[in-house]
């Protein structure tokens, strides 16, 4: 059985186009310094017409590929975290593989909003404990702008497009980066405060009626803050109980970058030292379930993350779903 789960390779992907805060100013009744002081926000990534999920997920893939030293043939499993598919058939993750130029691998979306991508990761270790030969490509790619109502000041200011990935694989013990351990969980009572339910099945729609408001990010902003710290805050608790670890050993603490108001509440209930906090939401918003895999990807291209460093990774999305892991570089 496999315990052992190597990351071979990062890569992330934002689009060219930038929408900053001035911007925001011109669209709806709104301030740089309101959106600064409130969320951390200066700036977001925002697709061109025509650039859908699985074009940012491709260019994320293969630099993560590229640093793995595998080709997409390599590839046994593509896993995609997204809320934002481009389209409900096919999966994202099939039109990834096409746009890879492979066939034959098993293609799965999976939707958990901003925690989509550890939920991907925990379901990639799956995988590999099934077959531990399995070389799992993990991807979030999110096009929130498609899903953000432009008249909504209280969330059009705190969304970006962006894609992140990695490539997971069995190794030997003692090979890094190594996910040590993973805790997931969620609570659907909660639901309806972090919602896009225009398409689904529960929200019936005809040919010719106009788009409402419900098929648009809707979010109860309070609420949602205060679940996100505590959830957040507890699961890592109990993840680092669970493998004897203690507050003091985690050398970089990096969170889902919803708000950095909530990054910055998570570190100190969580007594990490802001030093070893690592945050990029100033130049790309809240990007939902790539938030992670972005901020991962620049992190270590960065040098933030070091070699021997233990790092604890954090979510919390709609559902309401929440996450923690483990990783040892």
């Amino acid at each position: 059985m496999q315990t052992n789960f190597i990351i071979r390779g990062f890569g992330h992907y934002a689009p060219e186009r930038i929408l900053t805060n001035a911007d925001l100013e011109k669209i709806v009744d709104t301030t740089d310094e309101w959106i600064t002081t409130r969320t951390g926000i200066k700036q977001r990534h925002i697709v061109t017409e025509g650039e859908a999920a699985s074009d940012m997920a491709l260019k994320s893939s293969l630099a993560a590929l590229a640093e793995a030293g595998l080709e997409p043939g390599d590839l046994t499993h593509i896993v995609v975290a997204t809320f934002t598919p481009d389209s409900m058939i096919p999966s994202t993750a099939c039109v990834l593989q096409h746009k890879l130029g492979i066939k034959g691998q098993m293609c799965i979306d999976v939707s958990a909003a901003c925690s989509g991508f550890l939920y991907a990761l925990q379901t990639a270790r799956g995988y590999l404990t099934l077959d531990p030969e399995a070389k799992v490509l993990v991807v979030a790619s999110e096009v929130i702008s498609r899903r953000t109502n432009w008249e909504d000041r209280s969330t059009c200011v705190l969304f970006g497009d962006a894609s992140g990935a990695v490539v997971l694989t069995g190794g030997d013990e003692g090979e890094t980066p190594r996910v040590m351990d993973m805790k997931l969980a969620a609570d659907g009572s909660l639901g309806d405060l972090l919602s896009v339910h225009g398409g689904g099945s529960a929200y019936s729609y005809k040919l010719g009626e106009p788009v409402g408001e419900e098929f648009f990010v809707q979010m109860q902003g309070r609420e949602t803050f205060k679940h996100a710290v505590r959830n957040m805050t507890s699961i890592c608790e109990a993840l680092l109980e669970e493998n004897g670890v203690v507050k003091e050993d985690i050398d970089v603490l990096l969170t889902h970058q919803a708000n950095w108001r909530i990054i910055d509440a998570v570190g100190r209930k969580f007594g990490i030292v802001p030093e070893k906090v690592f945050s990029n939401i100033d130049r790309y918003a809240n990007t939902s379930a790539a938030s992670i895999p972005v901020a991962l990807s620049e992190a270590v291209k960065t040098a933030f993350i070091k070699p021997g460093d233990l790092v604890l990774l954090t979510s919390f999305g709609g559902g309401f779903t929440w996450g923690s892991a483990l990783v040892r570089f």
